[in-house]
């Protein structure tokens, strides 16, 4: 058990210990009376908002609500709860906040004593990234189970539609946290999941005429395209739901059998959560304030069908017309929760590193996924949580009925896919992010200047004279330290793009006085930092045709000879063939309009 304002066993204990810990699965938990039950933190906000934390042992916390836009604050709290456009929504604790003072914070590691600040050990450099752990409210340092390997599990798309720019956050903040840990040598196992068995899905078949099966393989196909486009890496694994209805069927099983779970009187199966002592540990929220995830459910159902309102469904019984599968408590599916424990479980074991998704997850279907994983399985499901902040349309919650919601394919058919991307990363993740159409045009053009830069990098490369400066060796060094500071405090990708355009205008600035070496360094640094960030994937070398160098070096010809109405009439010849001429101080560069 767990008291309030303490980390969980694994974060203040297993988690101080070397590189190595491997967790010790313990028998499933009792079912505990609720005279012992405890009671997760939380206290109800006096303006209507949903519960909010209880902040006064955190004050470290307390201070990251009070540097937030006092217009995102609620009006009743410097601390907690804001509003959204009159409605008033929770302050979960993965928005971002000012960085905890580790400066004289020391911890032993392997018999070293580690001081955060400096950032080195008594004995050698000492580099571990820094993420916001949900579960316990602050950065912790991200450390694997196993040295160098990573087993992460990110909750994928519902496949009823095509995904609107609110998905493509989490789909392209945890593709870059991924790819920055692979980049620092490590191996990571990358689990996203796709859910193709959902009430929308069902509802989407019956709309269309056609079946659940077919809308989510559609969709599926749309989603993949655009994750494409993203630029989003395959991941390791990427399980559908209903693959895994024998492994959902074990969990329940274990569920039922250690009193963790009930099956109701029409075939329902039920999570029992008062027989979870720790349920309400990822929102800190008390238990009787915790609304249950399956209102729709309970309205269909009658009132003595559950022993408790908060309980929720982890089998679902058959009903006509809906796609089921054979159980022990007869025909159904599963419930939206228990899917991704089985699939995390079964492709990652039982105790994960990290898990990921947006911040409307956290409740109730992170929170759901922990108490059912960690009952059945009898040890802790995941040792970090990380939470992505919502988007926001021209400073409104995106909505259909206020005609502000976007689509990645929409955006992407005015803008291109990769803007979408750079515009995820211009903030913090867990910072909620305005999207608006002056924006995301700023995020192309921001896109253009690293184009530029690198194909002028190239231009001076092809080159056969080179200067003698090696400063841009020394830049590129410090771009790429810079780069990586950013990136191992939480995910600062703000701060790593202000790294990338450092080395731009270094680059822009030194690079006709370089040294082929010192152009050949900043080029692998530039490709280096922007491959992690995921961007610069649409970089095509264009084959100049034959007679459109000959009119390149005719222009130069009559430049040489001031003949200036030959060259202008060259130029505008160029033009109409598609190239742009630049003069620059190595030549002509030519580009492809």
């Amino acid at each position: 058990m767990r008291l309030s304002g303490q980390s969980s066993a694994a974060s203040s204990g297993q988690r101080e210990r070397a590189v190595g810990w491997k967790p010790v699965c313990r028998p499933p938990r009792e079912v505990r009376p609720d005279s012992t039950r405890r009671e997760p933190r939380g206290e109800v906000s006096p303006c209507g908002a949903p519960p909010l934390p209880a902040l006064s042992d955190k004050p470290e916390w307390n201070r990251d609500f009070e540097k937030r836009p006092p217009s995102m604050l609620c009006f009743w709290h410097g601390v907690g709860g804001f509003c959204f456009f009159g409605q008033a929504r929770r302050s979960w604790p993965s928005l971002p906040g000012a960085p905890l003072d580790r400066g004289a914070v020391e911890r032993k590691r392997d018999g070293e004593v580690y001081d955060h600040g400096s950032g080195l050990s008594h004995k050698k450099e000492y580099s571990t990234m820094q993420i916001f752990n949900t579960l316990t409210r602050q950065k912790e340092e991200f450390v694997p189970q196993v040295p160098g390997e990573y087993r992460i599990y990110v909750c994928g798309p519902t496949v009823y539609n095509y995904i609107h720019i609110g998905n493509a956050r989490p789909l392209i903040v945890f593709d870059t946290l991924r790819r920055y840990l692979e980049y620092r040598g490590n191996k990571v196992i990358y689990v996203s999941n796709i859910t193709d068995i959902d009430d929308k899905l069902i509802k989407k078949g019956q709309e269309e005429g056609t079946s659940m099966k077919e809308v989510a393989q559609r969709f599926e196909a749309e989603y993949l395209k655009d994750a494409a486009g993203l630029n989003c890496k395959k991941p390791t694994v990427q399980p559908r739901a209903t693959e895994h209805i024998q492994q959902i069927l074990d969990i329940v099983k274990d569920l039922i059998e250690s009193g963790h779970a009930y099956v109701a009187k029409n075939g329902d199966v039920y999570f029992r959560v008062k027989s979870d002592p720790e349920y309400g540990k990822l929102s800190h929220l008390k238990l009787d304030d915790l609304e249950s995830g399956n209102r729709e459910l309970r309205s269909q159902m009658e009132d003595d069908l559950k022993e408790d309102p908060a309980d929720f469904a982890v089998w679902k019984a058959a009903k006509p017309g809906e796609p089921a599968w054979e159980s022990p408590y007869g025909m159904g599916r599963p419930g939206w929760h228990i899917e991704c424990s089985a699939m995390s479980r079964t492709h990652l074991g039982k105790t994960i590193d990290l898990h990921c998704g947006g911040q409307d997850l956290i409740f109730p279907h992170h929170e759901n996924e922990i108490a059912q994983s960690e009952c059945a399985n009898g040890c802790e499901f995941a040792r970090y949580w990380m939470h992505n902040g919502f988007i926001n349309v021209d400073n409104q919650k995106m909505s259909k009925s206020l005609h502000n919601f976007f689509t990645v394919r929409d955006v992407a058919n005015l803008y291109g896919y990769e803007p979408i991307r750079y515009f995820m990363l211009t903030a913090g993740y867990r910072m909620p992010l305005n999207y608006t159409v002056d924006l995301i045009e700023s995020c192309k053009n921001s896109l253009e200047r690293l184009y530029t830069c690198r194909e002028n990098l190239d231009f001076a490369l092809s080159k056969t004279d080179f200067g003698t400066d090696e400063t841009l060796k020394e830049k590129a060094a410090e771009a790429r330290t810079k780069f990586c500071t950013a990136m191992d405090d939480d995910l600062n990708t703000p701060d790593a793009l202000a790294a990338v355009f450092d080395l731009v205008k270094e680059i822009n600035t030194l690079s006709a006085a370089s040294s082929k070496a010192a152009l050949e360094t900043a080029a692998a640094a530039f490709d280096e930092i922007t491959g992690v960030l995921g961007l610069m994937y649409n970089r095509k070398k264009d084959e100049v045709p034959a007679e459109v160098t000959e009119l390149v070096e005719k222009r130069a010809a009559a430049k040489k000879a001031k003949d200036w109405a030959a060259a202008d009439a060259i130029r505008a010849q160029l033009t109409e063939m598609g190239w742009a001429v630049k003069d620059t101080a190595q030549g002509p560069q030519l580009s492809k309009l």
